[in-house]
């Protein structure tokens, strides 16, 4: 099942996408929220559409798509999971996987636009695959780690490099900043989602195509990514996990490429649809 958020920032309502027609499903009384997953809510949702088949109202064309999870209590990411995109950053493949956590303040609608931050000088984009969390665990096996996964969603994973590298401290710093998790358009559930080793990931900038990856080329696959996070992390409904980027970043162009005022990317992962952003200057709020 394909689910979405639609409606103005703050008051987004549930959906769900039907043979391509988005369909609003106000009437299920709850937001697709960490509660809505832990508490079995995709069978309420499967319920509702048995009842009302048919009697569902599309959505206007060119409403707003939000986030397609409310409120998820954090995104972990994993660094450097691409060989190639290790060869084009410059760093150094690790014995284990990275793992960073993301600011939730930097969740963003899948078309809401990013801001470039203040004095920013190296604003870069990697379009990952998100694994939704469907229950909670800690020291999850990997045999066992499929039966936590919920579902899956596209991110960008929006990056800040000089911050990162050039500031002291963590990756943090150029991770979080607002509007810098983009996630969306949708919410689709790992029973109607394809094997997560063969997906092709893709971004344009500017119409021009950058990145051109698949996750058959994923140094940990998805399963082992959740067992190890897992040892890290209590993993609860809702959690995100971002799976790392292929080559074709800002980083790796000869010379580098970084995002400006104005720029356009367009991207997505095959099965979970496409987003588009706009870049912004930033306005002191």
């Amino acid at each position: 099942m394909k689910l979405f958020r639609h409606g103005a920032r703050g008051d987004e309502k549930p959906g769900v996408l039907i043979q391509d027609i988005h369909y609003d499903v106000t009437a299920l009384g709850e937001d697709y929220t960490n509660e809505f997953i832990g508490s079995g809510g995709i069978k309420r949702l499967e319920q509702l559409l048995l009842k009302d088949k048919g009697k569902l109202k599309a959505i206007a064309p060119g409403e707003r798509l939000g986030t397609p999870l409310a409120n998820p209590a954090k995104i972990v990411c994993v660094g450097l999971n691409y060989k190639d995109h290790i060869r084009e950053t410059g760093f150094e493949a690790a014995a284990e996987p990275i793992l960073f956590l993301k600011a939730i303040s930097a969740l963003n609608g899948p078309f809401d636009g990013v801001t470039i931050p203040k004095d920013s000088l190296q604003t870069d984009y990697e379009t990952e695959l998100g694994v939704v969390i469907g229950k909670k665990g800690t020291n999850v096996t990997i045999s066992d780690a499929e039966d936590y996964i919920f579902g899956y969603v596209l991110h960008n994973d929006i990056s800040e490099r000089a911050y990162m590298k050039l500031r002291g401290g963590t990756w943090d710093k150029g991770k979080g900043c607002n509007t810098f998790a983009p996630v969306g358009p949708y919410l689709v559930t790992s029973d109607e989602f394809p094997a997560t080793n063969n997906l092709n990931v893709w971004l344009k900038l500017n119409g021009e195509l950058k990145q051109n990856g698949n996750t058959r080329d994923f140094i940990y696959p998805v399963n082992e990514l959740v067992s190890y996070t897992s040892e890290f992390f209590g993993l609860f409904p809702g959690d995100i996990i971002s799976t790392g980027s292929p080559s074709g970043s800002g980083i790796g162009c000869k010379p580098p490429r970084f995002l400006q005022e104005g720029d356009i990317i367009e991207y997505g992962i095959e099965g979970l649809g496409s987003a588009r952003q706009q870049m912004r200057a930033y306005v002191n709020e």
